[in-house]
């Protein structure tokens, strides 16, 4: 067989190979699915890894491996910004914009984590070290309530004392984010992501075959 023919065929191989690991992923429940393009827009420097999934910022929990599952017990994810300045301080926050589902959401936005006076430096290596005003609750979207965001943002706080009022210490749901960002003046994020997940038991695996309403559609619901 001469060179010519060889690269030939190496070619055509090549191209089978590369077609059926294509389809091999597209099906794949563990492939790591990026979020759409509007959904995309929030993701701006902010990186977030969880146990096993690694960096999930702008991409859906997969549907193997038990992890819609298991982020709902995990402990809070590590949270960096490449980008933070040293000796600055920040305000990190974690919402869920489709609580309690994304067809009606009433409780928008549900407070999943807030901590303030984070050390630029600890932010940068991913050490949440601050002032937990709100304890970090795990992702839990009820049953038939559809793919939920969780939206984790940065805020530089510029030395000011931050504080919850009473009534909304009295409850997660139904915070009032924009009238909380206003209250200290906290201009636009420095940074943001988001990842989308839904309850287990909604699982096409466990269910239906993937597609249809399981797959996350609509357009960001956030501030």
């Amino acid at each position: 067989m001469s060179w010519t023919m060889r690269l030939v065929t190496a070619a055509l191989l090549l191209g089978l190979v590369m077609v059926i690991t294509g389809d091999e992923d597209e099906n794949n429940p563990c492939a790591q699915e990026a979020l759409l393009d509007e959904d995309a827009l929030v993701c701006q420097g902010l990186e977030v890894f969880y146990p096993e999934l690694g960096n999930i910022g702008c991409k859906v929990v997969p549907d193997c491996n038990n992890y819609r599952q298991k982020i709902t017990s995990w402990r809070e994810p590590i949270v960096k910004f490449p980008g933070a300045v040293e000796g600055a301080t920040y305000i990190l926050v974690m919402v869920d914009p489709d609580a309690p589902s994304r067809a009606e959401p009433t409780q928008k936005f549900w407070r999943h984590w807030l901590v303030t006076d984070i050390e630029g430096a600890d932010l940068k290596k991913g050490k949440i070290q601050g002032q937990e005003l709100s304890a970090y609750q795990a992702p839990s979207p009820p049953p038939h309530s559809g793919f939920h965001h969780y939206q984790f943002f940065v805020y530089l706080q510029e030395g000011k004392v931050i504080s919850l009022l009473p009534k909304e210490n009295k409850t997660r749901g139904s915070w009032k984010m924009d009238i909380f960002l206003n209250r200290f003046h906290l201009g636009e994020p420095e940074a943001s992501t988001q990842f989308m997940t839904q309850n287990y038991q909604d699982s096409p695996t466990l269910q239906a075959p993937r597609g249809g309403a399981s797959k996350p559609k609509h357009k960001t619901r956030w501030r």
